[in-house]
């Protein structure tokens, strides 16, 4: 039976191939292939399983021809000695038994079935007072590995970020950076192109930090944010939502130049199975302007956001007929669904058991 397959409740289609989109967003020069996100796979012996998929511009779940190692879809195969512990522009990173990172492009649609490209990382450097076995997500400032200038960004649970350039030398080695501010300990990193800097929201979303990917600093540039045009709520929500864990994700739209910042609300509770989850229960999305003024909006217009386990990532919904305008998906480990943020608060679709690999793959440029 496929792994994850018992629990879909929506139309599975097999396909041997991949439409691509010309994207209206983004450059001309090239096609470029629609959002998905990683459902499961359908195990095909030899530890290989078909990956399962579901477009973003389509209501279908497809099942390709292209496999990928059962592994990277079942964190309990081969007793989970290899895990997926992030992903960024369609690179999924892993973790053995032996603590040793790599990147991996299996899981992208779009990649090579038959020459999967599999990127070791230096071994990992704890620093005093920190652990390296618990991380917060990865992030990666290019899509291509053989950038000499692509750095990865490996957060983890805690004060410790860690910097490395995969092809920048001809041995990597990591540049480790502790973090002394605790606001800092379980934010989540992201790339942003416009500044050309990694960025972090502190807890609660008040403070911002960034870090220069050529030369990161122990010293981060900080920058406070100002709260603005926030709704008046009932004290129910507000008892709910005080009651909640805060996730704070910092979105950056490459099409419009907008950089938003979205506070996910998730609190332990059931799905419709009677399954102990962790869902979402509400959503705050404000436009963030290069003074740190976070105004909130139920308005993103063409955008489409993403949100799972990998970094953020936005699309104009008008290159991809079939996407509905100011959605935001979400995909956790016990949740996959959309919203439209004018209409929160709102009920997310949840799904039996938890998964895996819940990655949003963004489009990938196939030139002409």
């Amino acid at each position: 039976m496929s792994v994850f397959l018992s629990r879909l409740r929506l139309g599975v289609r097999r396909s041997s191939s991949v439409s691509l989109l010309l994207s209206n967003g983004f450059s001309t020069s090239s096609r470029q292939t629609p959002p998905c996100s990683i459902m499961g796979a359908n195990p095909c012996g030899h530890g290989l399983a078909r990956l399962i998929v579901a477009y973003a511009d389509s209501r279908f779940w497809v099942q390709l021809e292209k496999t990928v190692p059962l592994e990277l879809v079942l964190n309990s195969y081969k007793g989970g000695k290899t895990k997926t512990i992030g992903a960024s522009h369609g690179w999924v990173a892993t973790s053995n038994e032996d603590g040793i990172l790599h990147l991996q492009d299996d899981l992208n649609p779009f990649a090579s079935c038959t020459e999967p490209k599999r990127i070791p990382l230096p071994p990992l450097v704890t620093l005093p007072h920190c652990q390296t076995k618990i991380v917060t997500n990865v992030s990666m400032s290019s899509s291509s590995q053989e950038d000499e200038d692509c750095v990865v960004a490996v957060k983890f649970l805690g004060p410790q970020i860690s910097f490395c350039k995969p092809a920048g030398m001809s041995k990597p080695e990591w540049t480790n950076i502790k973090i002394e501010s605790p606001c800092f300990y379980s934010s989540r990193v992201m790339f942003s192109k416009k500044d050309n800097m990694f960025r972090m929201p502190g807890s609660r979303g008040h403070l911002i930090g960034s870090w220069d990917p050529c030369n990161p600093s122990d010293e981060p540039k900080l920058q406070n944010v100002r709260f603005q045009n926030l709704p008046m709520l009932t004290m129910d929500t507000r008892e709910l939502m005080d009651s909640c864990l805060t996730i704070e994700h910092l979105v950056e739209s490459r099409a419009t130049g907008e950089t938003f910042l979205v506070k996910q609300y998730k609190k332990t509770g059931e799905n419709d199975q009677g399954v102990s989850i962790v869902k979402t229960e509400n959503l705050m999305v404000f436009k963030l302007d290069d003074e740190g003024n976070a105004v909130y909006t139920r308005d993103i217009g063409d955008v489409v956001m993403f949100i799972s386990i990998c970094e953020p990532f936005c699309v104009p919904a008008s290159s991809f007929p079939g996407m509905y305008t100011n959605n935001v998906y979400i995909y956790d480990y016990d949740e996959h669904g959309y919203v439209d943020v004018a209409d929160i608060p709102f009920r997310i679709f949840s799904l039996k058991g938890q998964l895996d690999s819940p990655y949003h793959i963004p489009p990938q440029d196939i030139g002409i």
